[in-house]
């Protein structure tokens, strides 16, 4: 504790990660860097406002953001009802999935809501219920963060009236470039596409493969989690006889890094994205991004990336063709994509969620 706060005038701030197993997907990729670097402030919060971070996941997990913060244990019976001895001035839950409380008595909530894909990916009777579990929570919440104005829009359309609108804080995105990179085996010298994601239906697996049918001298590397669904599209691949496709899952953060900064260009014609970090993490490498418009990812893209308006493999072909043929002949297009790239960066997201944090409590 700081010498300069005594206990009587702390503010306690928990960060409600939940039950998390793993960080290799796009939420824990989002609660461990917001987290890092939430925590890399943790003296500055504490001398200046007297503000203590508190982080709450599983206890395997405790310790990772350091010892200038503290830990909280989690349990299945805080989705019905979480008390804790210690009284909380503010607290935020990382995303809308996570189902634990916060503890009785807090007096400040936050949430961040990443996306609507129920939208999009349920049917029926599904959607109206997935809809008002939502705006239950966003009811109970003082402030409502959605992590792009595509998110922010879908809020207000299909969860109105709500206390107060969302503010919109963009996500940031790991810079890898300078990373160490380990060469991932049995790639050898031959150009590749690059396609990385948890390899969820969303992600539009058929159409990489569509694309790969109709491109039979192209190589796809699909780069993902192992799962169910991945060993599905594994057996899909054999079935329909894709040599050109190749999966490295599992893999570790050097080795993405090498798969980025080796590949010829990033394929992500993703159905429904509340971001996409992905596709930043590829800018970073100044590799040119081929990306479905759907959803939040022209907002993420920008002008910079080329999109698929059409899934079929020989439209997307043409798209990709076009779009390596213009980085090629463009000198400043990858430092263009760089630039891009370098406004999502975690340092400016935690920032915008601290300004937030201290509104809030210098309004109580």
């Amino acid at each position: 504790m700081s010498v300069h706060q005594d206990r009587a005038t702390l503010r306690h701030v928990g960060i409600g990660i939940g039950r998390l197993t793993h960080w290799h997907d796009g939420l824990g990729e989002f609660s461990r860097q917001l987290g890092l670097a939430l925590a890399a402030r943790a003296n500055t919060l504490l001398d200046a406002h007297g503000l203590r971070l508190h982080f709450h996941l599983p206890e395997p997990f405790h310790g990772v953001f350091g010892d200038r913060v503290g830990y909280l244990g989690t349990h299945t019976l805080q989705r019905w009802l979480h008390w804790r001895g210690q009284r909380f001035d503010l607290w935020h839950t990382l995303h809308q999935h996570n189902r634990l409380r916060a503890p009785l008595g807090t007096a400040r909530i936050v949430e961040t809501v990443h996306d609507l894909n129920f939208l999009h990916t349920k049917r029926g009777a599904k959607i109206e219920r997935y809809r008002q579990r939502t705006r239950r929570r966003l009811l109970r919440a003082d402030a409502t963060i959605a992590i792009t104005h595509h998110v922010a829009r879908d809020i207000l359309q299909q969860l109105a009236p709500l206390p107060t609108a969302p503010r919109v804080i963009h996500n940031g995105a790991t810079d890898l470039s300078p990373a160490p990179e380990r060469e991932v085996p049995g790639l050898g010298d031959q150009p590749f596409l690059l396609h990385v994601s948890r390899l969820a239906p969303t992600k539009n697996i058929d159409a990489l493969l569509a694309l790969a049918a109709a491109w039979p001298g192209q190589r796809l590397v699909l780069a993902g989690a192992s799962s169910a669904y991945s060993r599905e599209v594994q057996a899909a691949v054999a079935a329909r006889g894709l040599d050109n496709v190749q999966f490295r899952l599992d893999v570790a953060e050097a080795e993405k890094a090498w798969l980025y900064a080796h590949c010829q260009g990033f394929l992500f014609p993703s159905l429904a994205e509340g971001f996409g970090l992905p596709p930043i993490e590829a800018m970073h490498f100044g590799k040119p991004v081929f990306l479905s418009r759907l959803t939040s990812l022209p907002e993420v893209g920008g002008a910079l990336a080329d999109y698929f308006d059409d899934f079929s493999g020989p439209a997307m072909r043409r798209v990709v063709e076009q779009g390596l043929a213009r980085h090629a002949a463009e000198p400043g297009r990858a430092a263009a994509l760089r630039r891009h790239a370098s406004q999502f960066s975690w340092q400016r997201c935690a920032e915008a969620h601290v300004a937030l944090y201290l509104e809030l409590l210098d309004t109580r």
